[in-house]
């Protein structure tokens, strides 16, 4: 089967790791997931091969199929999971679309953009040393950084509660992109993101 784009979320597999700022990636992808299952079409695959959770999904009003992943190779080997999932596909880097944490933005500020270095982030140092490039698009959401606070120490925390409700925002952002990215492509994806008016996902 032909897929248009294969999806990608980021996080570490393990109750311990569930709902930490880390796994932003993992729970934009729940929430495409249960878009898909209300109006559209979701159905599991066996990802064991990729070590990754793995589904093909059609979106709302869209006949097209998706590759959607979560790998479960822990955050520091991501590209250990997707580097053979679109070599098995046969499906060009730039079909890929990771969804990741960002400490550079504060929380709730959602992005989308296409290549770039890791800026410290190891899941995405991971992707592109395996797959030999920087080319492919990412959605980042926002996290911030506190000054003096270990980031390791950061990343893997759970957000309080002021936090968690601009957290849950940017989310519900990221899964309009991501709708955007799958039906019509990256462009309108990138306008929808910055069209939109400053902190407004932080509103």
């Amino acid at each position: 089967m032909d897929y248009a784009s294969c999806i990608a979320g980021l996080g570490n597999p393990g109750k311990e790791y569930q709902d930490t700022r880390h796994n932003l990636g993992f729970a934009a992808l729940d929430a495409l997931l249960e878009e898909c299952g209300r109006a559209g079409q979701v159905e599991r695959l066996s990802g064991s091969k990729f070590t990754c959770e793995l589904w093909r999904c059609r979106m709302p009003d869209d006949k097209a199929w998706h590759l959607v992943a979560k790998p479960m190779t822990y955050m520091n080997l991501s590209g250990e999971s997707l580097q053979p999932l679109l070599h098995w596909h046969r499906m060009r880097v730039q079909q890929l679309l990771v969804v990741h944490d960002e400490l550079d933005f504060k929380p709730g500020t959602v992005r989308f953009k296409f290549g770039g270095g890791a800026a410290g982030h190891n899941g995405l140092a991971s992707i592109i040393q395996q797959l030999g490039t920087r080319n492919f698009y990412r959605l980042r959401i926002g996290i911030g950084r506190v000054a003096g606070r270990d980031t390791m120490a950061w990343v893997l925390a759970r957000p309080a509660s002021e936090e968690r409700l601009l957290l849950e925002k940017a989310i519900r952002t990221a899964l309009e992109g991501i709708l955007l990215f799958a039906k019509q492509g990256a462009a309108p994806a990138m306008n929808f993101m910055h069209s939109l008016p400053p902190d407004a996902d932080n509103a």
